[in-house]
């Protein structure tokens, strides 16, 4: 990891779903779970659960806190939004180009035009307070290379990559801006919600669960956490940074987001989700369209697998955790117990890690149930998923599969739509519905990736302790 000291001023704060003992010297949290040991010194530091950078002994505690994932950001200086250029790919989306500058006036802005079949043009400087120039390329190249061609161009120190069919809210680009004041921070993005949430029942499930939206937590963005990446449709980055590290891949058409994220991290960059700055999408409410592009983001996975061996994996769980679901798969008394052994193993395996902690077994419990509750629903939604295929042949030749699907399918979608409802969303049974289609055309497109790549690496499961 890079080591860039943090400004005095700027703040952090524990999560709050971060658990403490032992005075604060030893905090539990984060994603994927970690459990962080501080000296003395510097659990007196926190207080109250907030730190103010003041000196580098302060800096120090709070880039561990930071990086170890149990603390977050609270920025207080401010790069200047002239010091930004936003970004705009398109094809054949004019309609959407003129609403998107419309909310853009004041900024710099390029377009890339990548091969419409009509060339864009945009509205004079005098028009919308902005002056707009557009790169062309006759031949469409993809969103990759036209997102390279707007930052080669820009001369900005950072720039923000916005997609046509998108319109920022107020503040966006402040509130984003201000995380940059860490100089190891390279990219960050906003929550993605519905430009349109209520005009049918495709739009309302989008509202809910679409696949841009990554909820409204604030996170550091790492692979295999609960934000692994973050979606190009909306991102705010330094731009000499992103050209440094090859800027997007030319060669991917899908997922070219994701590989970016990874290959930032994997230098040793920051990257971060700020919920609190929000981009409307116009999300595909169309079956056909709406069903067809969750194919394609189905494809990118197998890409995705080459480059990144073992970041992209349907499941990551304890096989201790897989064990006892298997057995209590089994709907009998004998498999009841050997789950329960096999939870019982794992919690006392989990406790010589809490050794030092008041009521080490029972911290030890807590942590085994949440893991088992939480694998159940990971290997729930997997099957239906990414391994639909698999389950569809299962369930036709097994009555007793059959059921434990049938039963897993309902109580899985419950969970997820009361994880992910909104205000004027859909009610659990159509939820559900669009939930386990909306799966079936992501693992359509995961299977027809991998058969295309003739790789299973996309579908293999990572199994740990």
């Amino acid at each position: 990891m890079r080591q860039g000291r943090l400004p005095d001023g700027f703040g952090v704060r524990i999560d709050p779903k971060v658990r403490t003992y032992r005075d604060g010297r030893v905090l539990i949290g984060g994603s994927p779970t970690r459990m962080l040991k501080l000296a003395p010194s510097a659990a007196a530091m926190i207080g109250d659960g907030f730190l103010e950078v003041t000196d580098p002994q302060t800096a120090v505690v709070a880039r561990r806190l930071l990086d170890s994932g149990v603390a977050n950001p609270r920025p207080r200086l401010l790069p200047s939004t002239d010091d930004v250029t936003v970004i705009v790919p398109l094809r054949n989306n004019v309609g959407g180009l003129d609403r998107l500058l419309a909310a853009l006036r004041g900024h710099h802005v390029i377009v890339v035009d990548d091969g419409s079949d009509v060339p864009v043009q945009v509205p004079q400087a005098g028009e919308c307070r902005c002056s707009v120039p557009v790169i062309r390329h006759e031949v469409a190249r993809g969103p990759a290379a036209a997102r390279n061609a707007g930052m080669r161009a820009a001369t900005t120190e950072f720039v923000a990559f916005l997609d046509s069919d998108v319109v920022p809210r107020k503040g966006w680009l402040e509130v984003m801006l201000g995380h940059f004041s860490d100089p190891e921070v390279a990219l960050v993005a906003p929550r993605i919600v519905a430009l349109d949430p209520e005009s049918n029942e495709l739009a309302r499930y989008e509202h809910s669960r679409s696949s841009l939206d990554l909820g409204r937590q604030e996170s550091a963005v790492r692979a295999r956490s609960q934000v692994s990446y973050v979606p190009s449709a909306a991102m705010l980055a330094r731009r000499s940074v992103v050209l440094d590290e090859g800027g997007f891949d030319e060669t991917m058409h899908v997922a070219e987001d994701v590989d970016l994220c990874w290959r930032l991290e994997q230098a040793g960059w920051r990257l971060r989700y700020e919920p609190a700055a929000q981009v409307a999408h116009d999300h595909r409410v169309s079956f056909g369209q709406w069903f067809g592009r969750k194919m394609f983001y189905g494809t990118g996975a197998a890409p995705l697998a080459a480059r990144h061996t073992g970041k992209v994996s349907p499941l990551s769980i304890s096989k201790w955790t897989v064990a006892a679901i298997a057995l209590l798969a089994t709907l009998t008394r004998l498999g009841l117990f050997g789950a329960l052994v096999s939870l019982s193993v794992a919690m006392f395996r989990l406790r010589k890690v809490f050794d030092d902690l008041d009521q080490p077994t029972r911290v030890a419990a807590i942590f085994v149930a949440r893991g088992f509750v939480a694998g159940l629903w990971q290997i729930a939604s997997a099957m239906f998923r990414h391994y639909w295929p698999i389950t569809l042949l299962a369930i036709i030749f097994s009555r007793r599969i059959r059921q434990v699907a049938l039963a897993l399918a309902v109580s899985e979608g419950v969970a997820d739509w009361l994880k992910h409802r909104e205000t004027g969303g859909l009610d659990p049974v159509r939820y559900i519905a669009f939930k386990r289609l909306d799966d079936i055309a992501y693992g359509t497109g995961l299977w027809q990736g991998a058969i295309q790549a003739r790789s299973i690496e996309a579908l293999k499961p990572t199994l740990g302790d």
